[in-house]
């Protein structure tokens, strides 16, 4: 089968085009994904930072 006739499981596939694909989506995920590891790594050394102070 030659890739012209090449068909996916919903018809023909699409031609792809650089840089038309909205990512606002994706872009949004990233940011939040950035803040959770940034904050979850600031909140573990400030924990192990306290542990270190008080000797437990």
């Amino acid at each position: 089968m030659r890739q012209s006739e090449d068909k996916g499981r919903n018809g023909p596939v699409a031609e792809h085009k650089v840089g038309s694909m909205d990512i606002t989506t994706q872009e949004k995920t990233f940011a939040g994904f950035l803040w959770f590891v940034k904050w979850g790594c600031i909140l573990i050394a400030a924990i192990l930072i306290f542990l270190a102070l008080v000797n437990i």
